[in-house]
């Protein structure tokens, strides 16, 4: 389970050995070894006996922005595999391995989303017929991709960029079709949002991010070694990478929860230069719908897996790629 601080004047303490939230005069009382991480936001407390219990327990820290996004973390120094993995990780990003794995991470995102657009698919004909072109023209952008040629991923980065810039621009075209009026935007805005349906995405985005920074962590990944995403310094790029496979989770959360209208006026503001931003109350609804998704079972390969459990999973079979990593002699 994941302990999740949001509200100003909640705190996590230590007494003997178990986690207890204080809020207001209510408390709770939490066994570590339930708990796989805690996420804290602005106003909350951590004592220094709480963060050594959950270190003790092989716990993940994160320190969360309003935006939603990782600032800071948190964890054991038995988290993280052998060194050869991290050694290995530098040598691989500069393989034609790595540029098939790029390539292979892109092409299923493409997919997720053409699966997102398939299940809402429009009852209206004149909707459903831009639908088509443009899940055509996704297919078409998946198979420019499939089909750039280069041996390292400076030599196919500019091309990849550009058939995925045009695909999401296609995808997200559709995505606003599909929404309610209120929801409805005109283009992708990251940070600060422009909308309000924005503002959510980048939120949920924000959560899922935490999610594959740790994943990555607790394999014995660097998370700040990426493969498309190597130029940003000091910043997880690797995450930005691994994240592709998963976005269409956050998208769907964020779509049905605009769909049944939950975020109002009330749970967001807006600056006064024309950005939005969730309030507490619009962040709180984002955190607990990622939560539910993510701990959903799902059936892959006929056996039963939680989403988060999948994004685990992908990191362990990323470091075993790593690890098991020969550079070819010449």
């Amino acid at each position: 389970m994941n302990i999740v601080l949001n509200s100003y004047g909640t705190s996590l303490l230590r007494k003997d050995n178990m986690l207890v939230i204080y809020k207001d005069k209510a408390k709770h009382a939490i066994d570590p070894k339930t708990v796989t991480s805690i996420i804290i936001y602005k106003g909350a407390l951590i004592s220094s006996d709480a963060i050594l219990l959950a270190v003790e327990n092989s716990i993940d820290i994160v320190f969360m922005d309003k935006l939603g996004k990782p600032r800071a973390r948190m964890w054991s120094p038995k988290v993280g595999g052998v060194v050869t993995i991290r050694r290995n990780q530098l040598n691989f990003m500069f393989s034609p391995q790595a540029v098939k794995l790029i390539k292979n991470i892109l092409k299923e995102k493409i997919d997720n989303q053409i699966a997102l657009l398939l299940s809402f698919y429009p009852e209206d004909q004149k909707t459903a017929r831009q639908f088509d072109t443009i899940i055509n023209r996704l297919d078409d952008y998946k198979s420019k991709i499939d089909s750039v040629k280069g041996d390292i991923i400076s030599e196919v980065a500019a091309s990849i960029r550009g058939w995925e810039g045009a695909a999401n621009r296609q995808y997200f075209s559709a995505f606003n079709l599909i929404l309610p009026e209120e929801y409805q935007f005109k283009e992708r805005s990251q940070h600060p949002a422009r909308d309000v349906l924005n503002a959510m995405l980048n939120y949920a985005y924000g959560i899922l991010y935490g999610k594959v920074e740790a994943a990555l962590i607790r394999s014995g990944i660097d998370p700040y070694v990426g493969i498309m995403h190597r130029e940003d310094y000091n910043r997880p790029v690797l995450t930005f990478d691994v994240i592709e496979k998963y976005r269409v989770w956050a998208e769907y959360v964020v779509l049905h929860l605009a769909m049944q209208r939950v975020i109002n006026e009330d749970f967001y503001s807006i600056k006064e230069d024309g950005t939005y931003w969730l309030e507490q109350l619009g962040r709180r609804i984002i955190v607990q719908a990622m939560h539910d998704y993510l701990e959903d079972e799902v059936v892959v390969r006929n056996k039963k897996i939680k989403r988060i459990d999948m994004i685990q999973h992908y990191a362990k079979e990323l470091a075993s790629l790593f690890l098991h990593y020969k550079i070819k002699k010449l």
